[in-house]
């Protein structure tokens, strides 16, 4: 098993995707001091780089390999799940954030059975054949409009079409606001207690290991109010977590 965890965590020396982050060189400094088992060092430069709005998905995956190396789970599930955000075909990192999350024992939010239905495409993919709809219900209307003929099949493709682009738009914006939308977080501390009011001592909803997901709702003051795993809600200290999009 160890040995096929340190397949999987190979970083991505080189290869395509790597874009603009593999001609930095301070991202091949990372890389080379990660190489070489420094860890600590690898994870400040590529922070440094992030802070720079690099935001590549290899830089994250990379970044979440350090984190993971270092036996910090709770970021490398963060950044797993950022190169995720950026790139949700990305193999190595669902493959490492598996990994991750069994070593952490996090608990991930539960998707509803309608979240789960729509999770079979992306966000990218129903925009994707919400615009497709859209242009073919334009030219059906068109197709009205200019020839009166012919009129029952360009009225059932515009319907469908138009049944379509809504389906679609309804499904992106969706998941986009859903288990995986801006205010998706995770837990970056060893321990999070999740509590029924913005006091330490305050009754305790859960207690969530780090790596844990939770949905921030609101927040007041250093507390944020969250969706938690199980159906749960409650308040936890916002340094707590971090969200997964800036």
């Amino acid at each position: 098993m160890r040995t096929e965890i340190i397949a999987i965590l190979a970083v991505l020396l080189a290869g395509a995707g790597i874009g603009a982050a593999q001609s930095n060189s301070q991202f091949v400094k990372a890389n080379q001091e990660y190489a070489a088992g420094d860890f600590n060092a690898a994870v400040s430069d590529y922070e440094e780089l992030v802070r720079s709005r690099e935001d590549t998905p290899n830089l994250f995956y990379n970044l979440g390999n350090a984190y993971f190396r270092k036996k910090d789970f709770g970021r490398a599930i963060l950044n797993y799940e950022r190169t995720l955000a950026l790139d949700s075909h990305h193999p190595e990192a669902q493959a490492n954030l598996r990994i991750a999350r069994d070593e952490a024992r996090a608990l991930e939010l539960i998707p509803s059975r309608l979240g789960r239905i729509l999770e079979l495409a992306t966000p990218n993919q129903y925009a994707t054949a919400a615009a497709i709809a859209f242009w073919i219900f334009a030219f059906c209307l068109a197709a009205l409009i200019l020839n009166r003929r012919r009129r029952g099949g360009a009225i059932a493709l515009s319907i469908l079409s138009l049944i379509i682009f809504g389906t679609s738009a309804f499904a992106a914006w969706t998941l986009e606001q859903g288990r995986h939308g801006p205010g998706l977080a995770i837990v970056t501390v060893e321990t999070a207690d999740a509590r029924i009011a913005t006091a330490d001592s305050a009754n305790r909803v859960l207690a969530l290991p780090s790596g844990s997901e939770i949905k921030v709702v609101s927040q007041r003051g250093d507390w944020v109010y969250a969706e938690l795993p199980n159906n749960l809600r409650g308040w936890i200290p916002a340094k707590s977590a971090e969200k997964v999009r800036f």
